[in-house]
């Protein structure tokens, strides 16, 4: 069943993502300064471009990302369908983690869902780094646990919350990697990435934009009241925050 009404995020505390408008990564940030520039002197600047794919589930790891403006959407694929999201990288985290811990198979789809810049590494140059840096090995387990908390929480939100929490979930997050209040969307994208039927989208966007939190017209979206779209999230988010916050800042 839909919901049509926002639903609250039962008072939870929100620690916001990092606020990271210099265009750094904050993983990077987050190394000592000699582990850091080593890290940076292997990085090469690329820009990633809107719908590109940066590897299936079960490819070979080619490259790690390190968003400082794009952002990625990490999809399952569920029995040769499209799939659904999981989870979301920008430059509060790094695409490619899985390598920390010897493996060299990527476990989902990433879908490049914000344009933008990243540092890319190559993975045998950065398996190379990784072993030379007791800093970012710890730096990397601590990621690897961020993540499997958000992966986590997603699973459970899937089955418990409706629809419109999640999306109000869904668009704090994009929003928290956007930096922006305002981004391009489609109602079509938005059931692919919420695993729902389009009408379903159409129905809690309708319920957000009537509540006044945020409005949709021809594709872009402005986020108006995030304070109130927080309290329209499922719990999800707010437990999202507080996980990365609590280990990585």
């Amino acid at each position: 069943m839909v919901s049509s009404t926002p639903a609250s995020s039962q008072g939870a505390s929100i620690t916001r993502e990092p606020d990271l408008t210099d265009g750094k990564n904050h993983l990077i940030e987050l190394l000592p300064r000699k582990d850091r520039l080593r890290l940076l002197e292997i990085c090469e600047p690329v820009q990633l471009v809107l719908g590109d794919v940066l590897c299936d589930h079960g490819d070979r790891t080619r490259h790690v990302y390190f968003p400082t403006e794009a952002f990625i959407s990490l999809i399952a694929p569920i029995d040769g369908k499209p799939g659904l999201e999981v989870g979301m990288v920008g430059r509060e985290g790094m695409l490619g983690s899985q390598l920390a811990l010897g493996v060299v198979t990527a476990p989902l789809h990433a879908l490049v869902q914000g344009a933008g810049s990243t540092w890319r590494i190559g993975t045998a140059a950065f398996r190379a780094e990784l072993a030379n840096s007791v800093a970012l090995q710890h730096l990397m387990n601590r990621y690897i646990y961020v993540l499997m908390a958000q992966l986590s929480s997603s699973a459970a939100c899937l089955r418990f919350h409706q629809i419109c929490p999640r999306l109000a979930r869904w668009l704090l997050m994009s929003q928290d990697r956007a930096h922006s209040d305002s981004f391009h969307v489609t109602h079509e994208f938005l059931a692919y990435m919420l695993g729902v039927r389009r009408v379903g989208v159409t129905t809690a966007a309708g319920a957000l934009q009537r509540a006044g939190l945020i409005t949709y017209r021809h594709g872009q979206l402005t986020v108006l009241d995030r304070s109130g779209l927080e309290a329209a999230a499922c719990s999800c988010y707010a437990a999202d925050c507080n996980a990365y916050a609590e280990l990585m800042d």
